[in-house]
């Protein structure tokens, strides 16, 4: 659940909706305890527990006889209700809690005592017999007379006891300062360097001028050496940096350092193999992410899970989706898809775009002169599919496509042919929460003008793709494509609703211009035919600047289309403009790398980092990519292959982004099912997911509490609970699948 620019959406179990900027917190003299009887020294009251639950005084401590065989963590619970919280201030939420037999999880939370039962903080930690003190501090969202302290112990196959002491929430305390641990001050791509390609880190000091920095190899040994570049006050940090180009240096080598000011670098390599590795690991998420099926744990070890959403208690399951109310009278079955991000909704908008970045990674492996697309082959991906003939990309975007073409809505039907917008839970659901556990009734929200044209524009494409393959599907794809663009131009001002924001997101967009050109190129490079080129050639966008500093994505979708018309081979008139556009966008993405000590091509208006700005800089990267494989010009490659260093470490926190990659690298990322952090029996998120990354708005409570006034790369916090900075989602590993890919080719 990403980006969502203009919604205003109820905050819910931590989940990806959108809160307004908080204000600062008032100074209060003295702290107010707001829970009463926290010690339980003579009775339980006011305390409550669930119906199932047995609770009561023991040895001093309230404790609860938790029955086993509950789906949910809230399905068994005590809790104190009609608490007072204050918008901005800070709270210390303290308790002592054991369980016996150990091991049990708990999940403590402060939130909305009744509908929609908001959660603003929480935490899940695993219970000794001893017992633990936990102590946590957090900023209140919003005034309410309403709030709960609730402990909720369900979810367990088997019963356990758990008990609580000294349980405190406690207003007026100071907010707790946040300071994020960014190691050496020598910042590099803790991950890989190429041989032949550029060598750049980022040094931060108090010096103003240039310092001698040495590279060495493991052993020790220095193998290159040279004077750093001051480069004054970066921006995008607020800190004093110089940069550092030991590009020179040719050799390979494993476990590499690079020393300067007294400091040492974090390890890194200089080879290709990692980027090999990446490629495969960025596609390999997909097919965990995927719904209706069962996750196999022979193909990804500690990852296997039963199948999401289908029609197995307590899943509503997807397979006879109704409508909102008043949207419809039919049902449909649109099992399958991938899960859009941390949660289990399924978004047209969003899948489009990701779908659309597989396919070309794959077309680019076929059409580009550094292009393998042996390594995107069949049996590369371990997938279920595998050994049938077709590439593993194919198949797993396959997974995808099939459900997007579900989405359409029926021949016979008000708007047949339209696309509904997506298919998610009635109501938020808490963390974590594993697909086939999700209780809530499923629907179907109305389609949109978007959603049908990111249809039509990806099973265009799919037709081109798909056909040596399998014909039948291309050619149902194909007119499943024409129907929605047809459908589309009778509708062409059906915009998703900004305040649809309950059970997920609203991907709303106002404007669907960028759509119907992106439409409108793949079928005419799939077709060839004269009235998708004459819509091209018409739309006000064919000679529109669309290389602005935030790059592409869901809502923002004209640069696809631009980029293929570039790339994939057509006998559009005027084609060499438009092939010299997407030169002069990668020269301007060029010259703001170049301006960054940090060495990114993504300088946003006032430094306010978007969400998911780490896929705005892999984004902005595609298009120098393409860049060089329209021209061939060394400078363009080196400045695509230079932009993965700063998601690789070589940035403000000096941390990779993208999991398993780097010696320090994110690894909780907001997720109902790669959960480690909440519950020690998930996983953490597999290798090679990238986070969503800085954002200026930190919109969620967590983040508020801890980055109030933070600088550009410091608005990001590697915590479950930060879904606006640290989310998964598919868009964003589609544009770090297809960088992977271009610097593995590159090697």
């Amino acid at each position: 659940m990403k980006r969502r620019r203009t919604a205003l959406l109820t905050l819910t179990a931590l989940l990806g909706a959108v809160l307004t900027a908080l204000p600062a917190a008032p100074a209060l003299a003295d702290e107010v305890e707001q829970l009463k009887n926290g010690t339980f020294d003579t009775t339980t009251e006011p305390w409550w527990s669930s119906p199932n639950v047995t609770a009561g005084l023991s040895d001093g401590q309230l404790c609860a006889q938790v029955p086993g065989g509950t789906a949910n963590r809230w399905d068994a619970s005590v809790g104190q209700n009609d608490l007072t919280l204050v918008a901005g201030e800070s709270y210390r939420f303290s308790f002592r809690a054991n369980g016996t037999p150990e091991g049990h999880v708990v999940r403590a939370i402060v939130g909305l005592s009744a509908a929609p039962y908001d959660t603003w903080f929480e935490v899940s930690p695993q219970l000794s017999v001893s017992g633990d003190v936990y102590s946590y501090t957090f900023t209140a969202p919003v005034d309410t007379t309403q709030g709960q302290v609730a402990f909720q112990a369900g979810g367990s196959a088997d019963p356990w006891r758990l008990c609580v002491d000294d349980v405190s929430l406690l207003g007026g305390v100071p907010p707790e300062v946040y300071e994020p641990d960014t190691g050496p001050r020598v910042r590099v791509n803790q991950v890989a360097y190429l041989p032949s390609g550029p060598k750049n880190a980022t040094l931060v000091t108090d010096a103003t001028t240039r310092v001698p920095w040495r590279l060495r190899d493991a052993a020790g040994t220095t193998v290159a050496h040279g004077w750093t570049r001051p480069r004054g006050t970066d921006v995008s940090s607020g800190q004093n940096v110089h940069s550092i180009d030991f590009g020179g240096y040719r050799g390979r080598g494993q476990g590499l350092t690079l020393v300067a000011d007294g400091e040492t670098s974090r390890p890194f390599d200089i080879g290709a193999a990692a980027y090999e590795r990446l490629r495969l690991d960025s596609l390999k998420y997909y097919y965990m992410q995927r719904s209706g099926i069962a996750i196999r744990d022979d193909l990804r070890p500690g990852y296997g899970r039963a199948a999401g959403h289908l029609d197995a208690a307590p899943n509503k399951g997807d397979s006879d989706v109704p409508c909102q109310p008043g949207v419809c009278n039919y049902t449909l079955d649109v099992t399958g898809g991938w899960y859009d991000a941390g949660d289990h909704g399924k978004y047209v908008v969003n899948g489009g775009i990701t779908t659309w970045e597989l396919l070309s990674t794959y077309e680019r492996s076929l059409l580009a002169r550094t292009g393998h697309p042996g390594r995107l082959g069949d049996g590369t991906l371990d997938l279920p599919e595998s050994g049938n003939k077709v590439p593993d990309i194919l198949d797993e975007a396959r997974w995808e496509l099939e459900f997007l073409l579900k989405m359409q809505v029926p021949d016979g039907q008000p708007l047949a042919g339209m696309a509904h917008h997506k298919i998610h839970d009635e109501q938020w659901t808490g963390l974590p929460l594993l697909p086939a556990d999700d209780p809530q009734r499923r629907e179907l929200h109305p389609p949109s003008t978007q959603a049908t044209l990111n249809l039509a524009a990806t099973a265009a494409q799919a037709a081109r793709l798909y056909r040596p393959y399998d014909k039948a599907f291309a050619a149902r794809a194909l007119t499943a494509a024409r129907k929605a663009w047809t459908a589309a131009l009778a509708h062409p001002e059906l915009y998703a609703s900004e305040s649809d924001g309950v059970g997920g997101g609203t991907y709303a967009d106002g404007d669907a211009t960028d759509e119907f050109y992106w439409a409108a190129a793949e079928l005419y490079l799939t077709t060839g035919e004269r009235q998708f080129a004459d819509h091209v050639r018409h739309s006000p966008l064919h000679t529109a600047d669309l290389f602005g500093g935030l790059g592409f994505d869901w809502g923002r979708t004209a640069t696809a289309g631009r980029l293929d018309l570039a790339t994939v081979p057509n006998a559009l008139p005027g084609r060499d403009a438009v092939r010299r556009s997407v030169v002069k966008g990668a020269d301007r993405y060029l010259a703001t790398l170049d301006a960054q000590p940090y060495g990114m091509p993504y300088a946003p208006p006032g430094n306010l980092y978007d969400w998911g700005s780490n896929a705005q800089v892999l984004n902005n990267a595609v298009v120098l990519a393409t860049a060089y494989d329209l021209t061939g010009a060394a400078k363009y490659r080196d400045g695509a292959v230079q932009s993965m260093d700063y998601l690789l470490g070589r940035n403000a926190l000096n941390m990779s982004y993208v999991t398993g990659y780097g010696e320090a690298a994110a690894h909780n990322q907001h997720s109902r099912w790669y959960a480690h952090e909440l519950d020690p029996s998930l996983p953490a998120p597999p290798p090679g997911t990238v986070a969503g990354g800085p954002n200026s708005g930190i919109q969620d409570p967590y983040a508020q509490a801890r980055l109030q006034g933070c600088v550009g790369q410091f608005c990001y916090i590697d915590d479950i609970q930060s879904w606006a900075t640290n989310e998964t989602a598919i868009n964003w590993n589609a544009a770090l699948a297809r960088m992977a890919s271009f610097v593995a080719d590159q090697g």
